[in-house]
């Protein structure tokens, strides 16, 4: 009779049996991971490039946030139309930035296999009538 383990059992920390860390009634496995290959991943320049284009948006969105808060205090202070049309433009040039980089983000999330895209809608059957169920009568 061989060294028992933590518990009394066999298992952790000791011979069993006979062979260190064996078992009489289990046989070993075939060797060897039984995953396939992964590919291996290269350099990809599309991520690059969105990745960039990412941060110079999300960079370019806070500078045109602050410039309309300093736009609109000056604007408030100075009752001044120039700073007023200076507050609109850097408000929507905020706007399209962080839109733009959202339409970024969604892309990069697919180039990287985070999302997929949509499945595409069924062909129309071509001898189905067109308007639905009003026009079929």
């Amino acid at each position: 009779m061989g060294v028992t383990g933590v518990g009394g059992v066999g298992g952790v920390g000791g011979a069993t049996r006979g062979r260190l860390g064996g078992s009489d009634t289990m046989t070993p496995v075939a060797g060897g991971k039984r995953a396939g290959d992964r590919p291996k991943q290269t350099f990809r320049p599309v991520l690059l490039a969105l990745a960039l284009g990412i941060t110079l948006c999300v960079v370019a969105w806070g500078y045109l946030v602050y410039a309309a808060i300093d736009f609109g205090s000056t604007a408030r202070q100075d009752d001044s139309d120039e700073a007023w049309w200076y507050l609109g433009i850097a408000s929507v040039g905020a706007v399209a930035c962080l839109f733009l980089g959202f339409m970024l983000v969604v892309r990069f999330s697919r180039a990287i296999g985070l999302t997929t895209p949509p499945e595409p809608k069924p062909k129309r059957d071509p001898d189905a009538p067109k308007g639905g169920k009003r026009a079929a009568r």
